[in-house]
């Protein structure tokens, strides 16, 4: 078994732990590998993402379309898309050597934007947010789902998220919680000025166009933890990714006992 090992920035006190993993992979006969960008062009079993949910995503992005499980590790603070912690290696180690997981396959949102000078086509596992500048006017963007015109946002912005995203900054905005096998996009204002516009789920078989209006200012496109300015007038594509990134969940995890134990949901009787 190979397992390549991404990292982006770990704790001076949490090290000992990362060391203490690597040992019992090693000690398993497991190769590792630490990678970073651009991904070497070799097999791996694994990829696992030590830090928290910003790394996961970055790893993410890191292995494209190359179909390599993503196991990530908690090192950070609520780690929702991690599945195990920094106090669980030996469990997390003894699991994949047992064949004790399940693989998850994640939608992605495939996006196509261009402004009157540039350019981009990437994709994304939690959301893409449009988000105006602190001062600058409201940002006023129409949405199409297919060629039926929905509604004109104005406000601070507008989330189409992911069923994984639905936990993220959707969530936060107000918008609801969708299981990672929904086949829907949720899409979400933020800070929106006609409050009868509420978050409204599509089909993920739905081609989204996000159309803002010209403007001498520019605005924010948020592509999970990346951004890039764009100026107003420009038009954003969204559609399903052709390819999906499987997540790992180790022993008898599961999305419902994520929700429990990491955004504090009851339990029976509770």
């Amino acid at each position: 078994m190979v397992i390549a090992l991404y990292i982006r920035h770990i704790e001076e006190e949490f090290v000992p732990q990362v060391h203490r993993l690597v040992e019992l992979l090693h000690s398993k006969g497991i190769e590792t590998e630490e990678v970073q960008d651009p991904l070497p062009l070799r097999h791996y079993d694994f990829l696992l993402s030590i830090g928290g949910d910003g790394t996961l995503l970055s790893a993410v992005h890191l292995i494209g379309n190359r179909d390599i499980p993503v196991l990530g590790v908690n090192f950070g603070h609520l780690g929702f898309l991690t599945t195990a912690g920094r106090d669980d290696l030996e469990s997390l180690v003894s699991d994949l050597l047992a064949g004790h997981y399940s693989l998850e396959p994640r939608t992605l949102l495939h996006v196509e934007a261009r402004d009157e000078s540039a350019s981009l086509s990437t994709f994304a596992l939690n959301e893409v947010s449009l988000h105006r500048f602190d001062n600058a006017p409201l940002l006023r963007t129409d949405l199409y789902v297919g060629d039926d015109f929905v509604a004109n946002y104005a406000g601070d912005g507008l989330i189409v998220a992911t069923p994984t995203g639905s936990t993220a900054y959707s969530l936060s905005c107000g918008g609801p919680v969708l299981t990672p096998d929904s086949g829907c996009f949720v899409i979400t204002p933020i800070g929106v000025h006609n409050l009868t516009l509420r978050p409204i789920i599509v089909p993920d078989s739905a081609l989204l166009r996000l159309v803002t209006y010209p403007h001498p200012q520019y605005f924010s496109l948020g592509m999970d933890s990346r951004r890039q300015r764009l100026a107003y007038g420009a038009e954003i594509n969204l559609s399903r990714e052709s390819f999906t990134v499987r997540l790992v969940r180790l022993g008898n995890q599961s999305f419902f006992s994520a929700i429990h134990q990491k955004l504090g949901w009851g339990g029976p009787g509770a």
